[in-house]
């Protein structure tokens, strides 16, 4: 039974209940400096407060130069190795490294070739959905968002797992790797329910190949004859491996962090992770990136024109064009500040597939972009550290050469992260031992002041203080007291 559409809509009567929780809700913006309270957990250079310790990655983004900190170019490390080395070394010899850095990730080390085998067999093996899910889950009602998608799929193996609440580091870890080998295929026939339900494509489910890679089994289930160049899956291979991790401090690693501290299970946790990673200020940036580039395209004739290119980025940050959001997409990170390597990883590769497809103009526009943006922001904005492009930029364009639906960006974020996700949660489970719980200043009105703000509520007030003759916290509390009664 399907409700009715009016029970969604916003009507006049919640419209009006908003009004109120917005005009009682807001938070004097000094109060914040005036308990320096550092809003999104960072300071004004976009360093984060120190909230847990790590050995699974290192973000740097500043160097020690004659005693004084400095901004550099931004280096990542996974397990100590960077993450450039490691991309390099799988170039050089022509092999994909998903797996293998995943592995590092989790376990702390890189495997040797034996257990690099026993682990990609591991994966295979796990990636199976238990009967009749893709029929009695994936296709009931399948949403417009492949991350909600995505979500419900990982909660609803909580169903399937007659171990689900269990919380030892063995069980916990079977169900990570088990969730690793799944979001290929919860994502990608995710999509092609909606595809299938809502605009009335064909279904097919390909079965993935236990001897095919992550990167490569990706490509074979998503299209319908299966095929797809080795070029387009070795890149693929590098997105996945530069999407793996990032330093824990950001918002879905951090909030998988937050919720296995609370003692839940796996399944709660990555859900958990992945609302997070939904969101566009998060793994939803690279789809702003194209959408950008595209209403760029249109409104701009001659691409290869610096002054006209500039001219559009300036009426982006004046919130002209495009979504009027005053944002050049894919500019800009809360830690790196000359460089995001990333970006800069993916930028050589997304340049050979660009000749592949016969999209270097397209290309030569991104580096223009690349080029202006930083430029002419520190032009319009106050700057407080440096600004430079970062993965997101790259990352889009990479994925709509690939023809892949922009509705599987995000779930392609996430099929790299929970390698990220799980060896944050083994970690969490490992040392802390301590629910994640931080605190909050209140800052409410009190006393006289509130009841001046709330003149109706005044005579009950009176009547308090007549039964109550002590301190101004007992006289509040009998007043509170009165006002319950007063409902009955």
């Amino acid at each position: 039974m399907f409700m009715s559409n009016n029970f969604f809509q916003v009507t006049p009567e919640i419209t009006e209940l908003s009004n109120l929780c917005e005009n009682n809700s807001r938070i004097d913006p000094d109060l914040y400096d005036k308990y320096a309270v550092k809003r999104g957990l960072r300071d004004l250079s976009g360093k984060g407060v120190l909230a847990g310790l790590t050995e699974i990655s290192e973000v740097v983004a500043s160097e020690i130069v004659d005693g004084k900190e400095q901004p550099c170019d931004g280096k990542l490390y996974y397990r100590g190795i960077n993450v450039d080395d490691i991309v390099e070394g799988l170039t050089r010899e022509n092999r994909f490294g998903f797996e293998e850095v995943a592995y590092l990730l989790i376990f702390g080390q890189l495997p040797d070739a034996g257990e690099l085998e026993r682990f990609n067999r591991l994966l295979a093996n796990y990636r199976s959905l238990p009967t009749g899910f893709v029929r009695d889950i994936i296709m009931k009602a399948p949403s417009q968002d492949m991350m909600n998608t995505l979500a419900r799929s990982v909660l609803t193996m909580y169903a399937y797992d007659e171990y689900a609440d269990g919380t030892s580091l063995p069980n916990a870890l079977r169900q990570s790797l088990q969730l690793l080998a799944l979001f290929p295929l919860l994502s990608v026939y995710g999509y092609q329910a909606f595809c299938h339900y809502h605009h009335n494509k064909s279904l097919y489910i390909h079965v993935p190949q236990p001897d095919l890679s992550t990167a490569e089994n990706i490509l074979y289930i998503l299209r319908p004859d299966s095929s797809y160049t080795p070029l387009e899956a070795k890149i693929l291979d590098v997105a996945l491996i530069l999407h793996a991790e990032h330093g824990g401090g950001n918002n879905s690693t951090f909030t998988t962090h937050v919720v296995t501290s609370s003692g839940t299970d796996t399944y709660s946790a990555i859900a958990a992770a992945i609302g997070s990673l939904k969101g566009p200020k998060h793994g939803g940036a690279n789809i702003k990136v194209v959408q950008m580039f595209e209403d760029m395209k249109a409104n701009i004739d001659d691409w290869t024109d610096e002054a006209k290119v500039a001219d559009y980025l300036e009426k982006l940050l004046e919130k002209q064009v495009f979504d009027h959001a005053g944002l050049i997409y894919g500019m800009g990170h809360a830690i790196y500040s000359f460089s995001d390597p990333r970006a800069v990883l993916m930028k050589k590769y997304v340049e050979s597939l660009a000749d592949e497809k016969n999209c270097h103009e397209e290309f030569e526009l991104y580096s223009l972009v690349e080029r202006l943006g930083p430029e002419i922001i520190s032009k319009k904005r106050k700057m407080y550290k440096g600004v430079s492009v970062n993965i997101d930029f790259y990352s889009g364009f990479f994925y709509s050469m690939l023809d892949l639906p922009m509705q599987l960006y995000s779930p392609l974020f996430a099929i790299a992260r929970i390698a990220g996700w799980a060896a944050h949660r083994m970690e969490e489970m490992i040392n802390a031992n301590k629910i994640i719980r931080p605190a909050y200043k209140a800052v409410s009105p009190a006393g006289v002041m509130f009841l001046l703000k709330n003149a109706e509520w005044f005579n009950s007030y009176i009547y308090a203080i007549l039964l109550c003759k002590n301190s101004e916290r007992q006289v509040l509390e009998t007043w509170q007291s009165l006002k319950l009664l007063q409902r009955f």
